[in-house]
């Protein structure tokens, strides 16, 4: 049976994760020796996903997938495949897919998965454990398995080839969602999506002051975000408190500005590939987690920050 990677997408648009989860999927099928097939629901152009291995498209147009429902979503990909190990992205569409996968097919679900398989047969591999404190290697119990691949661990590889896309109908017990309207982002960069990511907390004393946060973002083509305190009073919206209570991230890069570093806000960014900390407090915990620390005032390092990266692209 071959490996199935599914297509994460938003408004018939493919997401960055998906390619990364088509890089790994790729990486498995080579190991394994089975066939690669890839699947994407309601998606117009799937041509690009040729350029990172996949090799066997399959496209499933459904108006009872425009909403999305993890049960639906389960019930049409296991009715247009049928794969010994599925891989989806860590995001909240693919956990919530894996996990009902996992029922259906009485599977091993390994979530948080953040790198190659070290071994195939068992199938066994790293993922993220303890909010990120810890990295644990498990080993699956099954021979079907479910992965979901953390954002950024594993990274979008481009393979050589060409692929072919055809369509299939799928078949499920019918959608109960129901959307009743749905509320446009801004435009700016995702922050799960996002390769660099720029938050700020309470050291930048009050919601007046996040312009020089989001100027370095915009400069850097980052993502903003913010600590939980910082939310919770109504500086910035919810939808950028980012930690264990919030949302994780595994950015290339994160930037934490005038973030004291706790172990709850920790737990949640922790996975970045790069931490830059800018803080005031020498004895900031953030710092023992950073690989570069600014030991100084915000509100002179992310100036002269942002004027020597305006001089840089110059």
């Amino acid at each position: 049976m071959s490996i199935i990677a599914f297509v994460d997408s938003y408004q018939k648009k493919i997401k960055k994760s998906a390619f990364e989860v088509v890089s790994y999927a790729k990486n498995i099928a080579d190991q394994s020796g089975k066939g690669l097939k890839v699947v994407a629901f309601n998606v117009d152009d799937v041509s690009e996903l040729e350029k990172y291995g996949a090799t066997d498209i399959i496209k499933v147009n459904d108006a009872q997938l425009d909403a999305f429902s993890a049960k639906t979503y389960a019930e049409a990909l296991l009715s247009v495949t049928e794969g010994s190990i599925y891989v989806l992205s860590h995001s909240n569409m693919g956990s919530s897919i894996g996990a009902f996968l996992s029922i259906k097919k009485q599977a091993t679900l390994i979530t948080n998965v953040l790198s190659i398989p070290s071994s195939m047969s068992p199938f066994t591999v790293k993922r993220k454990s303890f909010s990120g404190k810890g990295i644990m290697e498990v080993t699956a119990a099954t021979d079907q398995i479910v992965v979901t691949v953390m954002p950024n661990s594993f990274g979008a590889q481009e393979a050589a080839g060409t692929g072919s896309i055809s369509e299939a109908s799928a078949t499920t017990s019918g959608n109960t969602i129901t959307v009743n309207s749905i509320a446009e982002t801004s435009g700016k960069v995702s922050l799960k999506e996002a390769d660099i990511v720029v938050s700020g907390g309470r050291g930048l004393k009050g919601p007046e002051n996040w312009g020089m946060v989001e100027e370095l973002a915009d400069l850097l083509g980052a993502a903003t975000a913010c600590s939980k305190p910082v939310a919770d009073i109504g500086w910035r919206p919810h939808s950028e408190h980012v930690g264990q209570t919030g949302i994780a991230l595994a950015p290339n890069l994160y930037i934490a500005i005038g973030i004291s570093g706790a172990i709850q806000h920790l737990a949640g960014v922790n996975a970045s590939k790069k931490i830059l900390v800018i803080n005031n407090d020498p004895e900031a915990p953030f710092f023992k987690a950073a690989d570069y620390g600014v030991c100084g005032d915000a509100f002179e390092v992310v100036p002269a920050l942002i004027e020597k990266i305006k001089a840089a692209k110059a």
